[in-house]
């Protein structure tokens, strides 16, 4: 059975982590295996979307235990696919480059008992030892605890009836992330930062400068926050391939 046609049957879970993917077949197997090692109470399933036709990422996957499927390219559009066939009770959106903190699903179980939270995210860490990064990561999670607004990259969860009650993710060319968290703040439901960090790699910082690509994200989203719609947005951001780098 060919990986990218790989679905199977599966028991309700508690969690589902799914990851949108495109031109992720260098580094999408070191992140299963770590999904793996997350020490968890509850059961969880992985689902790899894949938005590239030629599907070089399913076919790179070597574990026979994830579900792998094809979505139209678009972030939004991917994980709201990931989300029509997930199982679990609360969803985990994890971009590629990105690693959970160890706990982190019993960081999550905990945190969304007592259905007080609607869904969350995590703070922002950043893989590198520059103390640069480390100001990023900082601001960054300061940013999105004062105005409620995490990003994408800081692994957003939620649970899944309440997403699929609210139409799930606008299907934007970018700031979806940003577009859910404005909706979910406006009906006044709350989430919840967890104190533990993500550990996402610097590579987009790394590749265009790290004063060019830090400028370029708060240019954008401030633009947002003004009301310039996503597509003329996506026009200065080069929709591609990069948009998995955000």
């Amino acid at each position: 059975m060919k990986v990218d046609e790989f679905m199977e049957e599966r028991e309700p879970c508690k969690f589902s982590v799914i990851i949108p993917v495109l031109h992720e077949a260098s580094r999408i197997n070191s992140l299963i295996d770590h999904l793996y090692k997350q020490k968890s109470e509850e059961p969880y399933e992985i689902i790899v979307v894949e938005g590239d036709p030629r599907r070089e990422t399913l076919r790179a996957i070597k574990s026979n235990h994830v579900t792998a499927i094809m979505g139209e390219q678009g972030r939004a559009r991917q994980m709201n696919a990931g989300a029509a066939v997930a199982h679990g009770e609360i969803l985990i959106f994890l971009h590629a480059d990105t690693q959970l903190p160890p706990g982190a699903l019993g960081q999550v179980r905990a945190a969304m008992e007592g259905k007080r939270y609607v869904g969350g995210a995590f703070d922002l860490g950043i893989k590198s030892d520059r103390p640069i990064f480390r100001l990023i990561s900082d601001l960054a999670s300061w940013r999105s605890r004062f105005t409620r607004i995490p990003y994408g990259d800081q692994a957003i969860f939620i649970r899944k009836d309440y997403f699929r009650n609210i139409g799930g993710y606008r299907e934007i060319p970018l700031m979806e992330d940003v577009e859910l968290m404005r909706r979910i703040k406006k009906r006044g439901d709350p989430i919840c930062i967890l104190s533990h960090r993500v550990s996402t790699s610097p590579r987009r910082w790394e590749k265009e400068g790290i004063v060019c690509c830090t400028l370029r994200n708060w240019i954008l989203s401030s633009l947002y926050f003004w009301g310039v719609p996503p597509d003329k947005l996506a026009l200065f951001y080069h929709h591609g391939h990069r948009a998995y780098d955000r």
